[in-house]
């Protein structure tokens, strides 16, 4: 199986490490230089410097060839146009996004893109699995009294970077419930550091989202 997978961050490495491992071919399209770099000492010659979301790079690529385009990268939208362009342009039969906001998962596939991956559903999914049957009940509700679980990557320069959680000051209708620190889930508490690139799984009620999102991404 011939595999491009856009965006060679942590997600994107450990997937394209599995596969490679496996035996499968592998591409990664990484444009940041350095992290290519690291890929490649650590894998082999698996990784191309360019925009996923470019024709030009796609083609370089071999994206006609490939049996399965897989956007891996912390943007939604990078995510959906790189996999609308590698099934409309260069006709690819599997497209897979990742999902870092779970409310988009019903436009990307109305547009197209064969299959999702929303981590915050899969922790919520394990979260369900192991509390008991009476909490079930609670979780499986919340999104029908106001509440969401969102998803939010710490990039660097975002306001939460560098910070304690007790200094975020997140609104009282808000928690973190858990923070994805290299690949590692954590239960934070108040003197937990979001570090960047760390991934936070948030619990908020709807009213509050947006504030949410500008102080810890900052958009």
């Amino acid at each position: 199986m011939y595999a491009v997978i856009v965006g060679g961050g942590k997600v994107g490495y450990y997937l394209s490490k599995a596969l490679v491992y496996e035996g499968h071919e592998v591409l990664v399209l990484e444009q940041e230089g350095n992290r290519a770099k690291v890929i490649n000492e650590e894998l082999g010659s698996v990784t191309m410097r360019g925009d996923g979301c470019d024709i030009l790079t796609l083609e370089k690529a071999g994206v006609a060839r490939a049996d399965v385009v897989i956007a891996a990268t912390g943007d939604d939208e990078i995510n959906l146009v790189a996999c609308q362009i590698a099934k409309a342009r260069f006709k690819v039969p599997r497209t897979i996004a990742r999902i870092n906001n779970p409310k988009n998962e019903a436009i990307f596939k109305k547009l197209g893109v064969d299959a999702t991956v929303s981590t915050t559903d899969a922790i919520l999914t394990r979260m369900q699995e192991e509390l008991p049957s009476e909490s079930l009940v609670h979780l499986s509700s919340l999104r029908g009294v106001g509440a969401e679980v969102i998803e939010l990557t710490v990039g660097p320069g975002a306001p939460a970077a560098g910070r304690t959680l007790k200094e975020i000051q997140l609104p009282d209708d808000a928690i973190v419930a858990m923070v994805i620190h290299q690949g590692e889930g954590i239960v934070p508490g108040g003197s937990t550091v979001i570090e960047a690139d760390d991934e936070l799984v948030v619990v908020t009620a709807l009213r509050s989202e947006e504030r949410v999102r500008k102080l810890i991404s900052g958009s």
